[in-house]
C-alpha cells in the first residue's frame, strides 16, 4: 500500500502528520514520492485564516486529479471548523471531523500497537515535539479555540521517551510546540509537579529542565509563548543552560495600542508585555526576541499603529511576522465596525515589514564576534541558536551542531568560520 501525506498549517499540524506517518510505516505502508502512484492520500488542513481554508480546498482538488482512483482522506482544523466545504467535493473518500481519529484509523487498518510518539521527522534536521494541545484564551480574531478548545498536556514520561528516541536517531534540535505552549500542565491542576508525575505532567519550566537533563548532543527551542508566561524560573534555566536551550523566544505582541489589544481580547496590555521583554533582555545576552503583529485591525488609527512601531523600535525584535488583518468568518472581529480599507492595511504592512527587515539586519550585525552553536542544514549553511541563518566557506556535515565564530554579516545573514 502506497501513501502520500500533505500538511498545511502550524507546527502542531506538522507533528500530527508525522505521528500518522509513524503509524502508517508500522503497518508496512510505503510512502510514495510526489510524482509516484498512491493508493491512499491524506491532507491535514489548516483553519487559521479564510485564505488557508481556500488553499486547502484548492490543494485537495489538485490531489484528487493527480491521484485518480486513490482513497483520499481529509482531516484537521479546517475540517473540524467546516466539514461541509469538503463533503461537497467529488473524489474525497472520507472527511474526518473527529479530533483524535488517527488512533482508531490505525487500529482499523490492523495496527495492534500504536506508537506513543514519533521517531523521525520527514527529511528535516530538527524535530517538532507536540507537548500540549488546546487554547481557551478566545482572542477576538482567532478561530482556533473553536476547533481546539480542549486543553490537553502530554504525559512527561511519554515526551521524554520521544525526545530520547529522536536524539538517538540523529536529531540535534528539538522544538517544543503546542497550541498554547505556556499552558502546558494547566489541565493537570496547580498541584502537579515533576516529582509526583508517574504518567502525569508538570509545568513548562519543569518539563524543559527534565528534557535538558537527558543524555545526548542536542538543544531545544521553545515555540510561541505569551510574554507573561515566560517565568523567572524558565529564564533562569535558560541562563544556566545556554548550550541546551536556544536563547530565542517567540512572544506574540499583536499590537502596541492598549485600546486595540482590548478589542482583540488579549489578556495583557502593552506595558506588561514590554516589561516582560525587557526583563528577559536584561538577563540573556543578545537574546533573539521574535513576535507576531497584526496590522489594520478594525478601528486601528494611524496613531495606534505608530504606538506599535514605537514598541518595535524599543524592543528591537530580531524577526517579526507581519499579519495583515482579514476578517475571519466565525470570529468576533469579523463583525466589528470600522473595518480598515485594504489600501491602508497594505501600506501599514509594507512599512512594518521594512522596519522589521532593518531591525533584523541590525540584530545580525550585533552577533559578530560571538561563537554561536549552529545546526547545519546544508554543507555550508545552517541555523544558529538565535534563529539567524549562518553561512560558511568551509564544509560541515549536514545535521551536526557546531560552534562557529561569527566574522561578518550581510543583511539578515551572518558569515562564520
Amino acid at each position: 500500500m502506497f501513501f502520500k501525506l500533505y500538511t498545511l498549517g502550524c507546527k502542531v499540524n506538522q507533528y500530527e502528520t508525522e505521528y500518522l506517518r509513524e503509524g502508517l510505516r508500522r503497518l508496512g505502508y510505503i510512502e510514495s514520492d510526489l510524482g509516484g502512484v498512491a493508493d491512499i492520500v491524506f491532507l491535514n488542513t489548516c483553519a487559521v485564516t479564510a485564505e488557508s481554508e481556500a488553499k486547502c480546498r484548492k490543494l485537495i482538488r489538485k490531489l484528487i486529479n493527480e491521484n485518480r482512483g486513490a482513497e483520499v482522506i481529509v482531516f484537521g482544523c479546517s475540517v473540524r471548523h467546516n466539514a461541509d466545504q469538503f463533503s461537497r467535493i467529488d473524489g474525497i473518500s472520507n472527511v474526518v471531523a473527529e479530533k483524535n481519529w488517527t488512533a482508531q484509523f490505525l487500529r482499523d487498518r490492523g495496527l495492534k500497537e500504536l506508537p506513543s510518539g514519533i521517531s523521525s521527522f520527514a527529511d528535516r534536521h530538527r524535530a517538532y515535539v507536540k507537548v500540549q494541545d488546546g487554547c481557551r484564551v478566545g482572542c477576538s480574531y482567532c478561530i482556533i479555540p473553536k476547533v481546539r478548545s480542549v486543553l490537553q498536556s502530554r504525559p512527561l514520561r511519554e515526551i521524554l521517551d520521544e525526545v530520547r528516541q529522536l536524539v538517538r536517531n540523529g536529531y540535534r534540535e528539538i522544538v517544543l510546540t503546542g497550541i498554547h505552549l505556556g499552558h502546558y500542565g494547566v489541565d493537570y491542576g496547580a498541584a502537579c509537579g515533576a516529582d509526583s508525575l508517574g504518567s502525569g505532567c508538570c509545568r513548562l519550566y519543569e518539563l524543559v529542565e527534565r528534557i535538558i537533563g537527558l543524555d545526548g548532543d542536542f538543544r531545544i527551542r521553545l515555540s510561541s509563548l505569551e510574554a507573561v508566561e515566560v517565568s523567572d524560573a524558565l529564564v533562569d534555566l535558560m541562563c544556566r543552560n545556554p548550550l541546551r536551550i536556544c536563547p530565542h523566544l517567540h512572544l506574540p505582541m499583536q499590537s502596541g495600542s492598549d485600546e486595540i489589544l482590548t478589542k482583540m481580547r488579549r489578556r495583557w496590555l502593552s506595558d506588561e508585555y514590554v516589561n516582560c521583554c525587557q526583563k528577559i533582555m536584561a538577563k540573556i545576552d543578545r537574546v533573539a526576541l521574535t513576535t507576531d503583529i497584526i496590522v489594520g485591525f478594525p478601528s486601528e488609527t494611524d496613531q495606534q499603529f505608530e504606538m506599535t512601531c514605537d514598541i518595535v523600535r524599543k524592543l528591537k525584535f530580531s524577526k517579526i511576522h507581519v499579519f495583515r488583518f482579514s476578517p475571519r468568518k466565525g470570529t468576533e472581529a469579523a463583525e466589528f465596525k470600522n473595518q480598515i480599507p485594504q489600501q491602508i492595511i497594505h501600506e501599514r504592512g509594507k512599512f512594518l515589514t521594512e522596519l522589521a527587515k532593518k531591525l533584523r539586519t541590525e540584530y545580525a550585525a550585533s552577533l559578530v564576534g560571538m561563537n554561536l552553536p549552529t545546526l547545519f542544514e546544508t554543507n555550508q549553511s545552517g541555523t544558529t541558536d538565535r534563529y539567524i541563518t549562518l553561512k560558511t566557506n568551509t564544509k560541515h556535515e549536514i545535521g551536526n551542531l557546531k560552534n562557529i565564530l561569527i566574522k561578518n554579516s550581510k543583511d539578515d545573514t551572518i558569515i562564520g568560520d
